[in-house]
């Protein structure tokens, strides 16, 4: 490509890929590109990766921020082809292969969206504005202030209205993220808060989970999800199946029911959608779902040099009509074998078409209680928690990250205790001010 940028990259006489997304698709994608006749470009908002399917432990006190971030700078520091630079893409100009950032322009070769999603409202303005959701690590941080700022509320508190406001926790989505908060939230009643606060009536605490279809974990297995509903209740978790929450105001949960819930902690966990980036032909987008539509090499509708990868790229086959579940399996693979058909372009061979191996799909309730559908096999309790919590290290991305995780559930499982109960950032004076920009 031979010129230089605003973003000061060295001159290259090589193609230029960027990549815009430092989630699981854009790492699984980097690491791969090592070394190539390319300079690699790696784009992000903020300067770690984020291992999400851990953020629910940060929210309820399990893990600290530095046990699932990782900074991508790490990732690209020992490649002499690959830099990454911390900047907001606002728009894709195909027609002259660049790229608007808050940083300037950028000219590219080939362009690798991996955007992943973001949180769906369906369009419910108020919940957006009153509710709270978790999709970044700040997000994570408000959540768990707030749980502390409440507690800490309802011990000083004498109105026992207000008291029961406080200790009602209510998330809607009983999805993976959902039932794992609530066990979580259900963990730290049963365990921790009696010894923290032993002038609060524990029985005073309630969480409620609520889910629009009949029953707990729809993408999984019935057994799987009828294990999970009776861990759910062991614990003290209340469920409310076939109930939409309609509103939140930020006191008062209602529903398309006659139900609702006083509470000063509403938690939404009931959708994901993809977000995407301004510019491209407007056919290339699925309105409902925001997400790319792909062909079987990962290149966007329409554009042979550009491609979308992990949630925000819906690849519709036979098995997989509505794309691949959104979550990090995909992601990884897509990655990975865009960064194999990356290599047949700059040979010249054709490409090879993905194949999703689908590794099983897995939730744990809390201690000693998960559930893991893999293949064939439906396995719950101790073996399936210990089973979730390999994997979870495994795929942490770096050796500190694995160790100080590792570390933090021995002391929390042999203590009953979670270590994290610190309000670092005060969260209640700027609760309008969230966003999943943040």
């Amino acid at each position: 490509m031979g010129e230089t940028s605003s973003m000061n990259l060295p001159k290259t006489e090589h193609p230029r890929l960027v990549i815009i997304g430092g989630g699981f698709a854009g790492i699984s994608l980097v690491k791969k590109l090592k070394g190539l006749p390319l300079q690699v470009v790696l784009l992000d908002k903020r300067n770690y990766h984020t291992f999400q399917p851990l953020l629910y432990q940060v929210s309820t006190s399990g893990l600290e921020p530095d046990s699932i971030a990782y900074p991508l700078r790490k990732i690209t520091k020992n490649a002499s082809n690959c830099h990454y630079r911390m900047a907001e893409v606002h728009q894709i100009n195909a027609e002259t292969n660049s790229i608007s950032t808050n940083i300037g322009d950028l000219k590219f070769d080939y362009l690798v969206i991996a955007t992943g999603s973001k949180t769906n409202f369906f369009g419910n303005k108020s919940i957006e504005e009153n509710g709270m959701w978790m999709k970044t690590v700040p997000q994570a941080l408000n959540i768990r202030s707030l749980i502390l700022e409440n507690l800490e509320q309802a011990n000083i508190t004498a109105s026992k209205e207000k008291r029961k406001a406080l200790l009602n926790f209510v998330i809607a989505g009983a999805g993976p993220t959902g039932v794992e908060l609530s066990g979580a939230i259900a963990e730290l009643k049963n365990n921790v808060i009696p010894k923290d606060y032993p002038g609060l009536d524990i029985n005073e605490m309630e969480i409620h989970l609520i889910e629009g279809l009949d029953r707990v974990l729809p993408p999984m297995s019935a057994a799987a999800s009828k294990k999970a509903e009776k861990f759910l209740k062991n614990l003290g978790v209340q469920l409310h199946f076939e109930t939409f929450v309609e509103d939140y105001d930020g006191k008062t949960v209602t529903t398309k029911s006659d139900l609702s819930f006083e509470t000063e902690t509403f938690i939404w966990s009931a959708g994901v959608t993809g977000a995407p980036v301004k510019g491209l032909n407007a056919n290339a987008i699925i309105d409902k779902a925001n997400r790319y539509k792909v062909n079987a090499f990962n290149q966007v509708e329409g554009y042979e040099h550009i491609f979308a990868v992990g949630d925000i790229a819906l690849m519709a086959s036979n098995e997989y009509p509505k794309g691949h579940p959104m979550v990090a399996q995909p992601a990884i693979q897509q990655g990975a074998q865009l960064a194999k058909n990356i290599k047949h372009i700059l040979k010249s061979k054709p490409l090879e078409p993905f194949s999703y191996f689908d590794k099983g799909t897995m939730a744990t309730i809390g201690r000693n209680k998960a559930v893991v559908d893999l293949g064939k096999f439906r396995i719950g309790g101790f073996f399936a928690w210990f089973i979730w919590m390999f994997i979870h290290l495994w795929f942490l991305v770096g050796f500190r990250n694995r160790l100080v995780t590792f570390f933090n559930w021995t002391y929390n499982y042999i203590n009953y205790d979670k270590a994290a109960r610190l309000i670092i950032r005060p969260f209640k004076q700027k609760k309008h001010e969230m966003s999943d920009g943040e």
